[in-house]
């Protein structure tokens, strides 16, 4: 069959690219059914990123975060009509008992630098492709982004100490707010607190013990762990402020993205003996635990509290509004892909 392949090929500029598809290779034929928007894809499609990094890149296929419908799979491990989530990174092995998938040399992420999912149909291997049930699609395409909160918490559950009885949050965005959800479903007795600059977003937080807004902290605040999920200018203060809160050997998870590098009090960290880890992206695993858990009414219900339903695509010139209204929206765009 003929598959079309929305390519953005300079920023602000989708073209359609064909290819032949062969339905009776060894892999599985996925529909992409919902999408939502990464601020990774926004900086490409605005074309905020270094001219270097963009002319490596591009062309390719915007989005990795998506939900679909099996169209052929003659590997017989799903049923036509099936409803899955897709897995963007690509990896040359498995995980095993003490490496990730996401980490190894030689992988690749589809929309950055391969084609991601805005295509007709998607060709995956067998392993990239994760059923699901009782999760409205919508919600189900913001797998991808819980899972990057599942990989986070899982390295924190295997490094940090056993204490760990109250635990930061700095940012008030999705990120944040999934990384909240997700702890909170996974350690219910776990007091976590939120630091974050925005009233109206810190007021989707009430199911954490307690709020700040960055300026109004109590003298006396301490924590056990943190979370770092603000990413660009605002990670230095971020990471810094987590550095004075944590008590010592406490552990830092840092997840917000930045561009630039930033500057971070060392002295405190190794008189506090602070573990600060890295984590980004997800494997397998951590899309089946996030499914499990969005597979809960409640936690289904809070998750779309940070989603907006945009209309549906069935053109290139909807590609363009869809970007242009994610820029607008406080935090995960979503839209039905009907091409």
């Amino acid at each position: 069959m003929l598959n079309r392949i929305f390519q953005l090929i300079k920023p602000k500029n989708i073209s359609i690219k064909y290819e032949e598809v062969n339905l009776n290779e060894n892999r599985v034929f996925v529909k992409p059914n919902y999408m939502a928007v990464c601020h990774a894809d926004q900086r490409y499609f605005q074309g905020k990123r270094d001219p270097k990094v963009l002319a490596k890149k591009l062309p390719m296929a915007l989005i990795h975060e998506s939900s679909g419908i099996v169209v052929a799979d003659p590997t017989g491990n799903f049923n036509v009509g099936q409803k899955v989530v897709v897995i963007p990174n690509q990896p040359p092995k498995p995980s095993n008992n003490e490496f990730f998938e996401n980490y190894y040399s030689g992988t690749f992420f589809r929309s950055s630098g391969f084609d991601g999912f805005m295509q007709e149909v998607v060709s995956l291997s067998v392993d990239r492709v994760v059923s699901y049930e009782g999760i409205d699609d919508e919600v189900a395409a913001i797998t991808e982004f819980v899972s990057v909160a599942m990989h986070a918490i899982n390295r924190f559950k295997i490094v940090s100490h056993s204490k760990r009885d109250e635990v930061l949050i700095i940012g008030d965005g999705s990120l944040a707010f999934v990384v909240a959800t997700s702890l909170k479903y996974l350690f219910p007795d776990m007091k976590l607190y939120v630091i974050g600059r925005h009233t109206e977003k810190l007021q989707l937080f009430n199911f954490v013990e307690k709020t700040f807004l960055s300026n109004e902290i109590p003298d006396d605040f301490s924590v056990d762990h943190a979370f770092e999920c603000t990413g660009g200018e605002g990670s230095e203060y971020a990471i810094n402020d987590i550095i004075s809160y944590i008590r010592p050997q406490g552990t830092v998870i840092l997840m917000g993205v930045s561009e630039n590098k930033v500057a971070i009090n060392t002295r405190d960290i190794l008189e506090k003996g602070l573990l600060l880890v890295g984590s980004s992206r997800s494997g397998r695993i951590d899309f089946q635990n996030a499914i499990e858990m969005m597979e809960n009414q409640r936690i289904q219900n809070r998750l779309k509290n940070i989603i907006y339903l945009d209309d549906k695509v069935e053109e290139v010139d909807d590609i363009y509004r869809v970007f242009s209204t994610d820029l607008s929206t406080p935090f995960k765009t979503v839209f039905k892909w009907d091409v």
